[in-house]
């Protein structure tokens, strides 16, 4: 069973208020993409990772990145599309005889071992997985006029992260099923598998840690996370 890691790293990061791309920042010494990299590499879980940027950093990615750091796992280095989902598909064509397929924002740098195998399990189980933790907050849904309509059971309501995995074969022709349709309000893979595959996907316990780096703030808790960690 052959399982590949599709690592989007070709997002512009504008809310960062910065003119380097935010996945290829320095944390701690290394460019942030580097963390995500390594837990793939080491991983028992992925046998190979395609990572997906834009056109303008191939090389970039593939010296400065792939060779410098090692990561001889990464077997290609693709360019993405103008928007998220059109770098996964980049990413799912790029696949050669995948089975299973982890799709991971690669400005998540904290992802670990253990909730990769947790989420290969699962995946193999229902040939789907998402990872996510239970929310701290309540989350209140909003009308057209920033009024509130409605307030879920916070009990119900989970904050999604990725990875999210995949029977190759599922989400690959979900994504072209989609692809003839409108995508705009696709916000993650797992939308485009339920929506398009007719699937229900379990979620996978992930951890508070495997955050996103979105905005500056992000950056000062990833740097408090890195020294916990040691």
């Amino acid at each position: 069973m052959k399982t590949t890691a599709i690592v989007l790293a070709a997002g512009q990061g504008k809310r960062m208020h910065s003119t380097v791309q935010k996945q290829f920042m320095i944390l701690k010494g290394k460019p942030l993409l580097c963390y995500s990299l390594s837990c793939f590499q080491k991983s028992r879980e992925i046998d190979e990772i395609i990572l997906v940027t834009g056109e303008e950093s191939i090389d970039f990615c593939k010296e400065d990145i792939v060779e410098k750091y090692g990561f001889s796992k990464v077997r290609t280095v693709v360019a993405g599309g103008r928007e998220r989902y059109d770098s996964v598909y980049q990413g799912l064509l790029a696949c050669q005889d995948c089975d299973y397929v982890f799709i991971h924002d690669g400005a998540r740098p904290f992802v670990t071992e253990e909730i990769l195998a947790r989420a290969k399990t699962a995946a193999v189980a229902h040939r789907a997985a998402v990872v996510g933790m239970p929310s701290k907050d309540t989350v209140k849904i909003a009308d057209g006029n920033q009024m509130i309509s409605q307030t879920p059971n916070r009990s119900l309501v989970w904050t999604i992260q990725t990875p999210q995995v995949f029977s190759y074969s599922l989400i690959r022709k979900a994504y072209e099923k989609a692809r003839d349709k409108s995508m705009v309000n696709i916000t993650d893979d797992a939308m485009v598998a339920e929506q398009y595959g007719n699937i229900k996907i379990p979620l996978v316990e992930g951890s508070y840690e495997n955050i996103k780096i979105t905005t500056p703030e992000d950056l000062i808790l990833a740097e408090c996370i890195l020294e916990k960690k040691g």
